[in-house]
């Protein structure tokens, strides 16, 4: 790999402290820059960082919309990794300019966030129990132990992801240490490794409860620091493996086939703002670092728009 990107990666993970995966996304988002604009091999083993000027990088952009049909989002993205890495070479006296920072970049698309409803979350977490029942039935499951085991671990990360608003990584990424089964309580290490506190509700601690005798068919490491979350040799779960059995169980409750672990977080914002929490407190159960984050939600609470509506207009 190019000395310039290898040492700069080594920088977001050592001394930025970013997760694996936000390195591995500047790595590709760069070696996609470099295949574009200076037709270099998958690795980048040899590039001339200095030879992009303004007007190649306003290319790029171009290339991007227009050949590659990215959307804004991730243009927007990919402009924020760039100019990083050139500010990073500057100040390694690795590159002269910065073709990057002062580039107009598009207006960002303001998509609204797809979302469940409440039924729709209820179907999907009671989808486990009869998926794999009926997998069993049917001998698609390995064997009816197997089908226990997925079902209760399955069934307990969904309630887990709903339950506190967790992102899919962040509700892997547990260990035994990190829940309070008493208080109601989980410790969550989001992005930037930063931790909060969420809630456990009674469904996420009874499901819990239902999997940890099951988790001992694939687990006896039951240690502080051993994962909660097991796939069947006894490892972290991946987020990959997860996601595979996710879009079967949309399938299995009738739900639209483009909904993600993610969309449970969306959900359980919108659900909290729809019963009234105020933005501040869903800021910091989300752990967003911005309110204008957490806003957007405010757009598509639309149940809550009319119930403060019929409460308040005298004309309702």
């Amino acid at each position: 790999m190019d000395r310039a990107l290898s040492s700069f990666l080594s920088y977001l993970l050592n001394e930025r402290n970013a997760s694996q995966h936000t390195v591995d996304s500047y790595r590709l988002d760069i070696q996609q820059f470099a295949q574009l604009l200076l037709n270099t091999d998958a690795d980048c083993t040899q590039v001339d960082w200095n030879s992009i000027d303004v007007y190649a990088a306003r290319n790029y952009i171009v290339k991007l919309q227009e050949e590659a049909e990215v959307s804004r989002t991730s243009i927007l993205r990919k402009l924020s990794g760039m100019r990083s890495f050139y500010r990073y070479m500057q100040r390694e006296k690795l590159a002269r300019d910065n073709p990057f920072a002062g580039l107009i970049a598009p207006k960002r698309q303001k998509l609204l966030p797809k979302y469940m409803t409440v039924d729709e979350v209820g179907r999907l977490l009671d989808t486990p129990a009869v998926f794999w029942k009926d997998a069993y039935a049917k001998d698609i499951a390995k064997d009816e132990e197997s089908a226990v085991f997925s079902a209760a671990r399955d069934a307990a990360i969904l309630e887990v992801i709903y339950s506190g608003g967790l992102r899919i990584s962040e509700a892997l990424g547990l260990n035994m240490e990190d829940l309070d089964l008493i208080s109601g309580v989980m410790r969550v290490r989001g992005k930037g490794k930063k931790e909060r506190l969420c809630g456990l509700g009674n469904p996420a601690i009874r499901a819990l409860r239902k999997y940890f005798p099951v988790r001992r068919m694939r687990s006896g490491n039951e240690r502080r620091n051993a994962p909660v979350f097991v796939n069947r040799f006894g490892e972290r779960l991946t987020t990959r493996s997860f996601q595979r059995n996710f879009k079967l169980y949309l399938r299995a409750a009738g739900l639209p086939m483009d909904m993600t672990p993610h969309k449970l977080r969306h959900s359980f914002a919108t659900h909290l703002l729809d019963a009234g929490a105020d933005l501040r407190s869903v800021q910091e159960l989300l752990g967003h670092a911005n309110l204008s984050t957490t806003q957007i939600y405010t757009h598509i609470s639309t149940e809550r728009m009319k119930s403060v509506y019929n409460r308040a207009h005298p004309r309702a």
